[in-house]
């Protein structure tokens, strides 16, 4: 499958998305990025005041699309469906919800696969972005929405980071900062993770140095990658009860060549995710979270959260093998006075911030109704 198969490209059918253009990047590392497009979707209506909005940023491998079924436009259901909508945490009848994909990712925001000023995909020519790279192209998108401050910030994961960063980096433009299975900087074990999941990826001979152009891409590495990746997602307990040692239906495993339910459950994420991802962005974002440290340039983890003036609401998930608890609880030790850190209970490992959509609901409602809710006309 062609890396066309799997990114948004200019005239693909957008659903629900929006593109807004935020000019030229100076980026942290080195260099610029010119003629930076966002995408991005929105629910709810902006009130007159523009005082009741809510950011959503989404992990690795996510996008835009928060909520709503999979259809034109779509490769997937929206991945927080439950969050958002009339009545739910997230309450459109309230907020006006916002959700961007990422800088560097592959549906809808300029990326690797994106054309660079020359007219050919940037491939291998893209430069290396930070997540600080990545908040400052969101920030730009909420000053041509004409949003001043967030009444909230919410993510995940790479979403948590990014809203940790944006707490740090733009302290008077968040009211409430709700940072999910995060940490406030990437660990030496996340990083160590994520070395052969890069590996994976460059050593298939169909990676090219990242210029495979419209022929076959390297998605036999990068499902390599998501395997790996998908093991740190889930806990030991829930692959131990919900696979044992099963066959894959009536494959055999011992002398036959057939696959465990384990290993049948990897090829299908793997499978699942080369079929709508691009290579390149996987990189891309891969070492945008390895870069992620809110300390850096700052005097250290403590004194760059001094700088949070948000209400910062932290949650762990207890059985989190990528993101333990302890980087939830370091985050707030760092910054006395603050809230205590909140536990999702959760068999279902990292993903449990994915999954366990009644308790991180419940969270999300606890921690917005302390911003004032300015009436929607």
């Amino acid at each position: 499958m062609g890396a066309s198969d799997t990114v948004w490209r200019e005239g693909d059918p957008v659903g629900r998305r929006q593109f807004i253009d935020v000019g030229t990047l100076a980026l942290e590392a080195r260099g610029a990025l010119p003629d930076v497009r966002v995408a991005y979707e929105t629910w709810g209506t902006l009130n007159a005041a523009r005082d009741n909005a809510v950011l959503v940023l989404h992990a690795l491998t996510g996008d835009s699309h928060v909520a709503g079924p999979a259809g034109t436009g779509h490769p997937t259901a929206g991945w927080w469906d439950a969050l958002v909508g009339p009545g739910r945490p997230l309450d459109t009848d309230s907020w006006f919800v916002v959700a961007p994909n990422v800088l560097g990712g592959c549906q809808g925001t300029t990326g690797p696969s994106s054309a660079a000023p020359d007219g050919r995909a940037w491939g291998s020519r893209f430069p290396f972005l930070t997540v600080r790279d990545q908040v400052q192209a969101e920030a730009r998108l909420a000053d041509r929405l004409g949003i001043d401050t967030w009444a909230g910030v919410i993510g995940g994961s790479m979403g948590g980071m990014r809203v940790l960063e944006w707490a740090v980096t733009h302290p008077d433009r968040v009211g409430t900062a709700i940072v999910l299975a995060s940490t406030a900087y990437a660990s030496a074990e996340q990083i160590a993770w994520c070395e052969p999941q890069l590996l994976a990826i460059r050593s298939d001979p169909a990676w090219r140095g990242g210029d495979y152009g419209g022929g076959p891409g390297p998605q036999a590495g990068l499902g390599i990658a998501r395997r790996i990746a998908h093991v740190t997602y889930r806990s030991e307990t829930e692959l131990a009860q919900r696979f044992g040692r099963a066959h894959q239906g009536d494959e055999q495993p011992i002398g036959g060549g057939g696959r465990y339910a384990a290993e049948s459950y990897l090829d299908h994420h793997a499978d699942k995710l080369a079929r709508r991802f691009d290579p390149r962005s996987y990189v891309v974002l891969t070492e945008a979270m390895n870069s992620h440290d809110v300390g850096r340039g700052r005097g250290g983890v403590a004194a760059a959260l001094a700088l949070v003036t948000a209400d910062l609401v932290v949650a762990a998930v207890d059985s989190d093998r990528l993101y333990p608890p302890r980087l939830a609880d370091e985050i707030v030790a760092l910054r006395p006075g603050g809230r205590p850190v909140q536990t999702v209970t959760s068999p279902y490992g990292h993903d449990g911030f994915l999954i366990e959509t009644h308790q991180v609901g419940a969270i999300v409602r606890a921690a917005l109704p302390s911003v004032t809710r300015s009436t929607v006309p």
